[in-house]
């Protein structure tokens, strides 16, 4: 692994995966494409521009050509491949882009790489790897007595955002059974940290509450996720990178099984901790419940047991250390906060979330 193409390395995981391959391997060169999209920013990865090592590329994976390009003028070995739309209430509302993105761009991503692989290994593809990453939300929704995913649980999405996943899970497998291209995937549970977009559960939680706005729960507030550290994920897609076995699928988890409103109520504790002369103490009285989005899932578990035994790996950041970490970098970076919030997409996106709901957002 010399030269690393990182698609969507501006969003949230993509940007903590290049910080953390950085941090491990300041020689490595990393390549990073990204269209920065309403949670795409540049600021994700500030402190590394102008390095000689890192190379920050504005294209769309789309672009068969761009991405034909800087495989070859590159010569990249290694993709791991992030990029995609994946806020659920967004693919409910407007799936097109979910559809674009995530199977066509994926597609073109694929043909580019066996393409240009294929050419410059002269059929021989020992040296390269293609890494794609995915959810657990392509395994669909368990009842509270079904044992956890394992990487051959069926795929029953429920969603646009899912579904669009999952046929870009399955684009990825056939173009390595039918190609031979050196894949792998990881399907991981819901990541929480550092540089999070603010459309999602805990960055919302946390800025809202220390703001002093509402802490809407949809629904009873019962649907439970399994919360991975995106530092812990990031780990794992290493360790898959160096040591997976190509054409397999890993699932990656924190362990960490945990209801929506047991998730709010404990930023809710923090907040009323570090901030106890708030006006808005108790912060849980900042609790709304709100009308449940379609088609919710009830639950999402994810068994991590053949990375453990294949790879050795585990989470390393229980929720309680994690969570502290992730409100702690926020209340650390008022003006990453603020350029999130002034963004105009953003504050559209606010709008149509309340219109949605039948609500004024006051």
């Amino acid at each position: 692994m010399k030269n690393i193409l990182v698609t969507g390395g501006c969003g949230f995981i993509g940007s903590n995966f290049i910080r953390y391959l950085h941090h491990l391997n300041p020689a490595l060169h990393i390549y990073n494409i990204d269209s920065l999209t309403y949670a795409g920013n540049q600021n994700n990865l500030k402190e590394l521009k102008g390095l000689a090592n890192y190379v920050f590329i504005h294209g769309d994976i789309c672009d068969s050509d761009l991405v034909e390009r800087i495989l070859i003028e590159s010569t990249i070995d290694t993709v791991v491949h992030f990029a995609a739309e994946t806020h659920v209430d967004r693919s409910i509302y407007g799936p097109e882009a979910f559809i674009h993105t995530n199977i066509v761009g994926t597609f073109r991503l694929l043909e580019a790489v066996k393409k240009v692989w294929l050419a410059q290994g002269d059929g021989n593809l020992a040296d390269y790897r293609f890494h794609h990453i995915s959810t657990d939300e392509v395994y669909g929704s368990l009842a509270l007595e079904d044992p956890a995913f394992v990487e051959t649980t069926p795929y029953t999405p429920n969603s646009p955002y899912s579904a669009s996943k999952a046929a870009s899970d399955h684009l990825v497998r056939a173009y390595a059974h039918t190609y031979q291209l050196p894949i792998t995937i990881s399907n991981c549970s819901n990541n929480y940290g550092p540089y999070q977009y603010p459309e999602k559960l805990i960055p919302l939680m946390v800025l809202n509450g220390l703001n002093g706005g509402e802490l809407p729960v949809y629904g009873d507030g019962k649907q439970i996720r399994d919360w991975l550290y995106v530092e812990d994920h990031c780990d794992a897609i290493y360790q898959i990178l160096l040591h997976g076995i190509l054409g397999e699928t890993y699932n990656v988890g924190g362990n960490t099984q945990l209801s929506n409103l047991e998730v709010i109520k404990t930023i809710c504790n923090i907040l009323d901790t570090l901030q106890p002369d708030s006006e808005n103490f108790p912060h849980e009285k900042l609790i709304k419940f709100v009308n449940d989005r379609p088609g919710h899932d009830r639950r999402y578990a994810i068994d991590c047991t053949k990375l453990a035994q294949t790879l050795g790996w585990q989470p390393k950041t229980s929720f309680a250390e994690g969570i502290q970490k992730t409100i702690a970098w926020y209340l650390e970076n008022p003006e990453w906060v603020s350029d999130m919030y002034s963004r105009r997409d953003y504050q559209l996106w606010l709008e149509k979330n309340y219109e949605q709901r039948g609500e004024d957002k006051g």
